[in-house]
C-alpha cells in the first residue's frame, strides 16, 4: 500500500483534475490524503443557497466531506489559511490569506504531514495554478517546497492537457452547445500544452464517481454548471484521463500511466491510436 499527498487550494479543487486519480488509488487499496489551504469562504453562492445561521466555510466542509467520501480519501486536512479570492479581487491583500501567507512557513507546515504520512508522492497544480487563481499558484509554490524538505521524490503537477482539451470541445462544438466564446478563450490558457505531459492515468472507469464528486459540492456547480450540464459522453471524453507534468522527469517520449513507481508507461502506437479514436482524426 503507498501513500499519496493531494494539495489543492480550496474545497471543490480536487475533483475536476485529480479526482479520477484519488478514486482509482483508493479502489486499488492505497491511502489517499487530501491537503487543502482554505475552506474555500469566499466562494459564490446563489441566492438562497446558504442555509440562515450558517456560514459558507461550514457548508464547504461539508460538502467536501461528502465528495471525499465519493474518492474514498483516508483523511482529509486544512492547513486553516483564509480563502485569498479571485486574481485581482482586494482579498488577495487580506492578512492571513494563502496568497499572503509566507511560503516557507507555509512548507514547514506541509512537510510535517508529508512526514507523518510517509508519503510516496505528492501532487499540487503546475506553476500558474492551471488557470491563474492565486491560492492555486501559492500552492503549487508550498507543495514543491514541502516536498523538497520532506524528501518526497514524487511529485507532480496536476494540471490539463490543454491540446486534447481544446479538440475535445471543437469535436462537440457542432453537435452540443457547450461553447461560448469566453470559454473558448480559456482553452487557450488553462493547463499545459501537451509536449509538456509526463504523466497520463486513465480514470476512464471513475468518471461517474468524479460527476457524483463535484455535485457534492453543490454550493459552487448546479446541476445547470457546465460540467454537470455536459453531455456524458462528452464529460467521458473530457475527464477520462488525467494529466500530470511530473517534476525533474523528461517529457517526450512515453507517458507514465501511474503517480506510483510502477514502470508502466503509455506507448506511442497506444497514444496515436487513443488520438483517432477521441478525435476521429489523427493530430
Amino acid at each position: 500500500m503507498a501513500t499519496v499527498v493531494f494539495c489543492h487550494a480550496h474545497p471543490d479543487d480536487e475533483v475536476i483534475t485529480t479526482g479520477g486519480t484519488m478514486a482509482r488509488l483508493s479502489a486499488e487499496g492505497h491511502r489517499v490524503v487530501l491537503v487543502t489551504a482554505t475552506g474555500g469562504e469566499l466562494g459564490e453562492v446563489p441566492e438562497g443557497g446558504l442555509p440562515d445561521g450558517s456560514s459558507l466555510a461550514e457548508l464547504r466542509a461539508g460538502e467536501l466531506a461528502r465528495s471525499c467520501a465519493e474518492l474514498g480519501v483516508t483523511q482529509q486536512v486544512n492547513l486553516g489559511y483564509k480563502d485569498s479570492g479571485m486574481a485581482g479581487e482586494p482579498t488577495n491583500e487580506a492578512p492571513g490569506c494563502f496568497w499572503q501567507a509566507d511560503v516557507h512557513e507555509a512548507a514547514l507546515r506541509l512537510s510535517q504531514i508529508l512526514r507523518a504520512e510517509s508519503a510516496d508522492a505528492v501532487t499540487t497544480y503546475d506553476e500558474h495554478g492551471n488557470y491563474g487563481h492565486p491560492d492555486h499558484i501559492q500552492m503549487h509554490r508550498v507543495a514543491l517546497a514541502a516536498a523538497e524538505l520532506a524528501g518526497t521524490e514524487r511529485v507532480f503537477m496536476g494540471t490539463m492537457n490543454r491540446d486534447r482539451a481544446r479538440a475535445t470541445f471543437e469535436q462537440n462544438a457542432a453537435s452540443h452547445d457547450v461553447i461560448s466564446e469566453d470559454r473558448a478563450s480559456i482553452l487557450e490558457t488553462i493547463g499545459v500544452e501537451e509536449a509538456r505531459i509526463t504523466t497520463a492515468v486513465d480514470v476512464s472507469d471513475y468518471v461517474e464517481v468524479k460527476r457524483r464528486a463535484i455535485k457534492a459540492h453543490a454550493s459552487q456547480t448546479s446541476d445547470t454548471s457546465f460540467f454537470l450540464s455536459m453531455p456524458e459522453e462528452m464529460f467521458a471524453q473530457s475527464f477520462g484521463t488525467e494529466w500530470y507534468v511530473r517534476v525533474g522527469a523528461s517529457p517526450g517520449g512515453a507517458w507514465e500511466t501511474s503517480l506510483l513507481d510502477e514502470g508502466k508507461r503509455l506507448d506511442e502506437r497506444k497514444r496515436l491510436d487513443e488520438r483517432k479514436s477521441l478525435f476521429g482524426r489523427e493530430r
